[in-house]
């Protein structure tokens, strides 16, 4: 089979810079167009990368201690019948848990140390079937028994009032009880009787497990505020939720975990369109450095192209072979900027705390970005587009010096050969 002679020039010109210099390695200017190329595309891909997986970690950990959708009752108060309802959503195919909790927030002080938490009470033998945090704490929710007024606290929130297992505390409810002399705020002494770690710094700072009788007796309530649900696929959630609207009787809240920290996942999302914007400025700079690549080249090669011409090449032809040689180093440099890109993402578990040893700093602190590591999700979704868009700037930037070189004047060019 006979290669078409315009890719054989075009690896040849990209490979030589000049005729006493074929020695069979790239050129400076083509590598440095290669090289820009292909460090674009690996930052596109480190960073959105890096993106997906903050944001899906973030994700995990939470949904670790939240569930995928809680049932309400009218204006988010009481459910008339938990236990109903729990049947009523179990008869989707989609739900494969129910739990009933009880939902409110207090105070919980020891010595001088106060801090606000919000408080779950929660049926320590249904909680497994809607966090994967209580499948874990099985033995430790065991402890939470009726009437003893036990609590399960978050290792942060134990952390700063200064409390281990078996010490007492008080918790503080919001509405005080009405006294001759005035409203007197509730206290309860509580027993901790264990603590858990979910890797999400807002929870573990924030909340406090308490069995659902001793909450319904503190905070004053008949039943439970909600009922807590599993999914199959978390991701069909909001249509779930619409689903049992519809399904389950009487009037009724319902919330997915698509609506719980909205805020904070839409933000993540702009951020991530905003980066993929920019980092492709650096793609299509680096990629229009071709132009400058291919009008040396076209100078350089003015001779040889007249010389092709009176050869009976065409100006197509012509314009084949440096739409190949710019060709070439798009595809090579995307190629590398593949390679670079995915080999970095893979690998960032390891990078990241190696640099962090090696300067001696926290590039992640927890209480601030709510995980303590560098994620990483590398997603086809992301890949194949950026990998696109980098052939087809490479290749919008041969056009012109293509076009430029298929103009060449054969007797002008060699006038002074």
């Amino acid at each position: 089979m006979r290669i078409p002679y315009e890719l054989v020039l075009g690896w040849r010109y990209t490979r030589a810079g000049r005729a006493t210099r074929r020695n069979g390695f790239i050129s400076f200017i083509s590598g440095v167009s290669m090289l820009g190329i292909a460090l674009g595309v690996a930052a596109l891909i480190i960073v959105l990368s890096v993106m997906n997986g903050f944001q899906k970690e973030v994700r995990d950990r939470m949904l670790g201690v939240v569930s995928h959708i809680e049932i309400f009752g009218p204006g988010g108060g009481m459910l008339p019948d938990a236990n109903r309802t729990m049947a009523e959503a179990r008869r989707n195919p989609q739900v494969i848990g129910a739990a009933p909790f009880i939902a409110a927030q207090a105070l919980l002080a020891r010595g001088e140390e106060m801090r606000g938490a919000i408080v779950r009470g929660i049926d320590p033998a249904h909680e497994a079937e809607v966090t994967d945090l209580a499948a874990t704490l099985q033995p430790v929710l065991n402890k939470l028994v009726p009437g003893q007024f036990g609590i399960v606290l978050g290792a942060e929130l134990a952390r700063n009032l200064g409390v281990r297992v078996g010490d007492p505390l008080t918790l503080i409810a919001p509405s005080g009880q009405v006294t001759p002399a005035g409203v007197v705020p509730r206290l309860k002494q509580m027993t901790v009787v264990g603590t858990f770690d979910s890797g999400h710094f807002e929870y573990d700072n924030g909340l406090a497990l308490l069995h659902q009788d001793d909450a319904a007796r503190i905070f004053r309530l008949e039943g439970p505020t909600g009922v807590r649900l599993k999914l199959k696929d978390l991701h069909q959630a909001p249509e779930v939720a619409a689903e049992l609207g519809r399904t389950i009787t009487g009037e009724i809240l319902i919330r997915d975990w698509t609506r719980q920290n909205r805020t904070w996942f839409a933000a993540v999302q702009v951020e991530k369109r905003m980066m993929f914007i920019i980092l492709t400025l650096i793609v299509a700079v680096a990629a229009f450095n071709l132009v400058s690549t291919l009008v040396m080249t076209v100078t350089d090669k003015r001779a040889d192209i007249a010389i092709l011409r009176t050869l009976g090449a065409s100006p197509g032809s012509i314009m084949g072979i440096f739409v190949v040689q710019g060709a070439a180093v798009g595809v090579i440099g995307t190629l590398a900027g593949l390679l670079l890109g995915l080999l970095v993402a893979m690998n960032i578990d390891v990078i990241v705390p190696a640099l962090e040893h090696l300067f001696n700093a926290s590039f992640l602190p927890k209480d601030i970005y709510l995980i303590s590591r560098m994620p990483s999700d590398p997603q086809r979704s992301d890949i194949m587009p950026i990998a696109l868009i980098s052939l087809a700037l490479a290749f919008v930037a041969t056009i012109y010096p293509s076009w430029r070189a298929s103009r060449v004047n054969p007797a002008e060019a060699l006038r002074y050969e």
